[in-house]
């Protein structure tokens, strides 16, 4: 299966003062596509607050490739990897709609118990009881 893929188009409040993306919107661009796949497996908001969970960013790498400039279309893919700890991988692919990579996030996520405040074991076995199309997730 292709990674979830998402379209954003670059507006102009997102500009650094040299007329391209800012670097910390990458991440905002990075977090919208993250939830869109979410939403996409059947998995929203209010689907993780009544199970008690949540999604906990430990870590986030990003590589520039190129520039995004106002009006420029993006899309941005998710693709998860699940293993056995308590933390599983995010990679995501930002390539502006003329094919160009643009740049790529690598990142380490877990699932947070909200009471307890501690990751859960197995968040794929958690997510896929969670979901009503897990194949979106990987799963």
């Amino acid at each position: 299966m292709e990674p979830f893929s998402v379209r954003i188009t670059v507006r102009g409040y997102e500009l650094d003062p040299r007329g391209h993306v800012n670097h910390a919107v990458y991440l905002q661009y990075a977090e919208h596509a993250r939830w869109e796949c979410l939403k996409a497996a059947g998995i929203t908001h209010e689907v993780l607050d009544e199970a008690g969970i949540g999604p906990a960013a430990l870590e986030n790498t990003i590589r520039y490739r190129a520039e995004l400039r106002a009006d420029d279309e993006v899309d941005v893919s998710v693709q998860f990897t699940f293993g056995e700890r308590r933390v599983f991988t995010i990679e995501q692919r930002f390539v502006r709609a003329d094919g160009t990579v643009v740049a790529t996030l690598s990142g380490i996520v877990g699932m947070l118990d909200l009471t307890e405040r501690r990751l859960v074991p197995e968040p794929a076995a958690r997510l896929r009881a969670l979901a009503t199309t897990p194949a979106v997730l990987g799963l």
